[in-house]
């Protein structure tokens, strides 16, 4: 490769979050940090333990008075590192709320600086055995000369015989504490290596997915090759290189006479001597390695589930038809704004005016609750003057309520009995007013047409309400005669 193709090659991946995270000038506390937080404990957090915990961290580290400056909160370092790309966050189904990972670029800084930091010996003999049993096996099972093959399985057999009966009488040959500690370490690290690799194995999903569904929207064509296969029922994602190839590895790993040896070679080996010598967390995650692949693999295996079902329905739902759509009718107007690039400038008015939509965005705590305090309605009364109502209005009241007028009829049929005439306060005091000012007007509205009105002259009357407060009213005189009596009948 040239040095201009290098030189070009490394300035790209200084934009990566990878080299990003490594050159930031507070590298060390924010490796400390997604090293502690994300990857030694729990590698998927909810967002609101992740900020919880994040706090905790930066009160601890501004209370040691380092030189170190941590002037934001939680919640503003956590978005800055998903802008940078060293947090993923997710919405799992049937969560709550969304869960946060490290992405696969910053575990592999942190893995780098933790590394060097370490400065293990990579010409351990160990390695050197390991290197040399694959290169072994890989001459064997390529051989194709029968001769050869032979031979060299004789050989086996001799090595085998003769281990057989060194066995046999009493003599066995064992690895040291020291070396048999520093494969440990090895194998430990190349399963770690591993199950991260799960990681990568999701991200290519991912990208699969995505540039499936570009190619079902770029496709000019009325039927292209990843539609006639989803027509057809191919699952076009577990049919793919990546994924036949987790689908074996799959397999492999839920294999129960294949975990069942590795379950008991890593009992065997946990329960050897040498092994005390580790620490805690090596312990612990050759303890957990099984249930570790299960549990990534599981994670990986429903994404490739997911991702199948959802082009499915993608591609059911014809959903894709409106989105090859808007797709032609983008790359029309490039096509035009291409032909008029030499004709109009960029910065030529259109006489065209678009408004910019935006939403505000505020988070929950940012609410306010509503005080009814601060809203309170004004209960003070105020004396009004008295409201006159005529004459010529009360029989619409009455028509438009529903005034007891028997009941009133009643009343003065019996009063004008044994008085030659009566007003209405008159009949007020004999008989209470027992629907209100309903029963005031009724009286009114019988005046007008069995009574004789006096022009101009007033009254006042006076009931009790259904509160038990005494109220009045000035209303005309109107006089009830006895000789009109039987007109009430």
């Amino acid at each position: 490769m040239k040095y201009p193709q290098r030189i070009a090659g490394y300035q790209r991946l200084r934009e990566q979050p990878l080299w990003k995270l490594l050159a930031s000038d507070r590298a060390p506390v924010l490796i400390g940090l997604l090293q502690g937080l994300l990857l030694e404990a729990d590698r998927r957090v909810p967002g609101s333990i992740l900020a919880e915990r994040l706090q905790q961290q930066l009160d601890a580290l501004n209370a040691e008075e380092l030189d170190v400056e941590l002037p934001r909160t939680a919640q503003a370092y956590i978005a800055y590192w998903l802008a940078q790309g060293w947090l993923e966050r997710r919405l799992p189904e049937g969560a709550s709320e969304e869960e946060y990972e490290l992405s696969r670029q910053a575990v592999q800084a942190i893995r780098f600086i933790a590394g060097v930091e370490h400065n293990a010996s990579l010409a351990t003999e160990s390695r050197l055995a390991m290197v040399m049993h694959q290169l072994s096996q890989l001459a064997q099972q390529t051989e194709a000369d029968p001769e050869a093959r032979l031979a060299a399985l004789r050989a086996e057999r001799e090595r085998i015989d003769a281990e057989i009966a060194q066995a046999a009488s009493g003599k066995v040959a064992t690895l040291d504490g020291k070396r048999a500690l520093e494969r440990t370490r090895d194998v430990i690290r190349l399963a770690d290596d591993l199950a991260e690799d799960f990681r990568r194995v999701r991200d290519d999903f991912e990208q699969l997915n995505r540039r499936f569904r570009e190619r079902i929207i770029d496709d000019e064509g009325a039927r292209g090759d990843v539609l006639d296969r989803l027509f057809n029922g191919v699952d076009v994602i577990g049919e793919s290189d990546a994924g036949r190839s987790f689908q074996g590895f799959w397999d492999l790993l839920n294999d129960p006479q294949r975990s069942a040896e590795l379950d008991a070679a890593l009992d065997t080996v946990l329960n050897r001597g040498f092994t005390r010598k580790l620490d805690r967390n090596e312990r612990n995650f050759l303890r957990n390695f099984t249930s570790t692949l299960l549990e990534r693999g599981g994670q990986v295996h429903e994404v490739m589930q997911h991702f199948a079902r959802s082009l499915r329905g993608f591609v059911q739902s014809r959903g894709y038809l409106e989105q090859r759509r808007l797709n032609q009718l983008l790359k029309q107007a490039q096509g035009q704004a291409l032909l008029l690039r030499d004709e109009v400038r960029p910065t030529a008015a259109t006489g065209f005016v678009l408004p910019l939509s935006s939403a505000r965005v505020r988070s929950i705590g940012q609410w306010r609750l509503h005080d009814p305090r601060s809203h309170q309605v004004e209960t003070s009364i105020f004396m009004a003057e008295a409201a006159e109502i005529s004459l010529d209005s009360v029989g619409d009241l009455v028509a438009q309520s529903e005034i007891d007028v028997r009941t009133l009829k009643d009343n003065l049929f019996m009063l004008l009995g044994t008085r030659p005439q009566l007003s209405i306060a008159q009949v007020l005091r004999e008989r209470p007013a027992r629907q209100g000012l309903g029963s005031v007007i009724g009286y009114l509205s019988i005046g007008t047409r069995h009574g004789m009105v006096v022009r101009d002259q007033l009254e006042t009357v006076e009931w009790t309400g259904g509160d038990g407060n005494v109220r009045r009213a000035r209303v005309p005189l109107v006089w009830f005669l006895k000789e009109r009596r039987d007109e009430l009948v």
